[in-house]
């Protein structure tokens, strides 16, 4: 099943930065099929029937019950969304895929069973199993006869996946792997049937393996005892001399490496649905609260700061939720240009996937951060209440905070987002520096004078200056050593999200603008591109103070001053107005 895409556009990843974008070139959630909304339907129907009632029972670790309700789902079709056809699955496509995560993540308990065995436990398979290795696992993950984990983190070796000591020796007879070691917090620890394992071969190689807990050897530790997600399953899991047939080598024999950030990725743009689902269900929770709650002779939805705080909540979310629909149609568009044939379409879509590895970093980094705000939020709306566990905004609370640390933690994707690019233009694979250059030779005169009557599009033409020009200055000041200056590398990485998020939101808007949902749109995007163009200006300053002095301090200054300049909007009324609309509706809604 194909999305119902806007124009395909095949854009290089990172090219945004410096290449105009017209609303016809981007996918958003608008685009969505009738047959991705009943998906949506269907999914929503599982929880209501099977998991809403089960929650507290999981929460509490009721032997065997998530994984009971897993092969319900499966029984839909919802545990092989991904899978072809030939292996027992439903071959849909990543919307597909997307809608039934965020359909999926009201809870991380629940949510964390079922993403774990549908994303990182059976990708691996899916995108670098062999033919033989994909018939013997992916009918048995499909219907979830096989639970799935993926087994990468160890005590000494979390962001720095390559460090792992996990071993794998080559027996005489050169049949079988012996592996030896230990990982932990492996989501499905306790329960996994089929793990993807991360080891170096002869202490060396860093390979994956598919390795069964009926080889032998394979045992998990206590259930963690963690801050949220408490009826999700987070084991050590120990490797004492398990056999494992050379067969089951997953890709090749030293190139776990890209097994491990390929599926990554995925996970990374996956979270970005997750975290939207979250966020959508506890502003439904808010908004019902806020309209219930009575102080000072009214219900507390009538006072200003509550309408603030459920409006910017939806704001973020809106923001959030058009990135992650962008960069979907940014992937399903560079598959519409591969060519296809059933061998090479996983091997087409990793390509694609890669390609916008940075736009997945900055969906996870932002949408975890978009999360962890709206549940902040939601406590405080709901009072001494939110802080009391008989109301599920404090579930919400707790179980958000993995998300700035799961699929690699910000700090790590910050690094990444900005890394990638500037080691992709080095390459010669993105002209990035090209772009660079002009801004960094303008005068302050002439940067930020581009003649718009457009005040918004001037906002997100002007924040892609403002990070062309950091970046020019950062690399004129460090040049190969910036790699090193983490600090500089984030504030780079912060404004990049910012500008792809100002965009994404603009030209979602600008596409909705004559349906029903036009006005709530403007509103939402008129205030948020202020508020980020804000945040992408206190960045730059920290960029340049710490790479400038004197004149040259003084005259980037006047550059950056040009360019986030914006005369400001009655942001109180525009919050106001979305704020009604959102109790109007009862929920989150454009």
């Amino acid at each position: 099943m194909g999305s119902a895409t806007a124009t395909p556009l095949r854009a290089q990843g990172g090219a945004f930065l410096f290449e105009d974008r017209a609303p016809e070139d981007v996918f958003t959630f608008e685009d969505l099929s009738d047959e991705h909304l009943a998906i949506a339907r269907t999914v929503d129907q599982f929880w209501t029937n099977e998991v809403e009632p089960n929650l507290e029972a999981i929460r509490q670790h009721k032997s065997g019950l998530a994984l009971g309700i897993l092969r319900k789902s499966a029984e839909l079709g919802l545990a092989a969304i991904a899978i072809p056809e030939e292996y027992g699955g439903m071959e849909m496509d990543l919307s597909s895929v997307m809608i039934a995560s965020e359909h999926l993540a009201r809870d991380g308990s629940y949510g964390s069973w079922h993403s774990a065995h549908t994303g990182i436990g059976t990708l691996p398979v899916l995108f670098f199993g062999t033919d033989e290795q994909k018939r013997r696992y992916l009918p048995r993950l499909a219907n979830a006869e096989l639970l799935a984990a993926y087994a990468l983190t160890e005590p000494l070796a979390g962001s720095d996946a390559l460090a792992v000591r996990t071993r794998a020796d080559l027996t005489a007879d050169g049949k079988h792997y012996v592996l030896n070691g230990q990982k932990m917090w492996i989501t499905n620890g306790g329960a996994a049937d089929l793990f993807t394992v991360f080891a170096k071969v002869g202490g060396e190689k860093f390979t994956a393996f598919l390795v069964e807990r009926s080889f032998g050897g394979v045992s998990s530790g206590a259930e963690e005892h963690k801050m949220g997600m408490k009826g999700s399953s987070t084991t050590a899991v120990y490797f004492d001399n398990v056999g494992v047939p050379v067969e089951n080598v997953l890709g090749e024999v030293g190139r776990g490496h890209v097994i491990a950030f390929n599926i990554l990725n995925i996970g990374r743009l996956k979270l970005g649905a997750g975290a939207l689902g979250g966020a959508k269900d506890v502003i439904a929770i808010c908004l019902k609260y806020a309209k219930e709650r009575k102080a000072f002779g009214a219900s507390i939805a009538q006072f200003g700061a509550i309408q603030h705080k459920l409006a910017e909540m939806a704001i973020r979310t809106y923001a959030v939720e058009s990135m992650v629909w962008r960069v979907v149609g940014l992937i399903e568009s560079q598959l519409q240009f591969a060519v296809h044939d059933k061998s090479a379409k996983t091997t087409s879509e990793l390509k694609a996937v890669e390609e916008y590895a940075a736009e997945c970093s900055m969906v996870k980094v932002f949408a975890s951060e978009m999360l962890d705000y709206v549940v902040d939020e939601g406590v405080q709306i709901h009072g001494g209440y939110g802080y009391h566990q008989d109301y599920a905004v404090e579930r919400a609370y707790r179980d958000s905070r993995i998300n700035r640390i799961f699929e690699g933690t910000n700090e790590i994707n910050r690094l990444l987002i900005s890394g990638m690019l500037l080691k992709r233009a080095a390459r010669g694979q993105l002209a990035l520096m090209s772009a660079v250059q002009p801004v960094l030779t303008a005068t302050p005169d002439e940067i930020g004078n581009s003649p718009t009557k457009d005040e918004e599009l001037r906002l997100v033409k002007n924040a892609k200056k403002i990070a062309l020009l950091m970046i020019g200055i950062a690399y004129q000041k460090y040049r190969e050593e910036l790699e090193k200056q983490q600090e500089i590398l984030m504030h780079l990485s912060d404004m990049i999200i910012g500008v792809f998020a100002m965009e994404s939101a603009l030209l979602r808007s600008r596409r909705v603008a004559r349906s029903t949902k036009g006005a709530s749109a403007a509103e939402m995007t008129s205030v948020f591109l202020r508020e980020a163009m804000n945040r992408i200006e206190i960045s730059a300053r920290n960029v340049l103070g710490a790479c400038l002095v004197d004149e040259g301090l003084r005259r980037s200054m006047a550059m950056l001053r040009s360019l986030a300049n914006h005369d400001p909007i009655n942001s109180i009324q525009l919050r106001r107005n979305i704020a009604a609309r959102l109790l109007a509706s009862g929920c989150y809604a454009v």
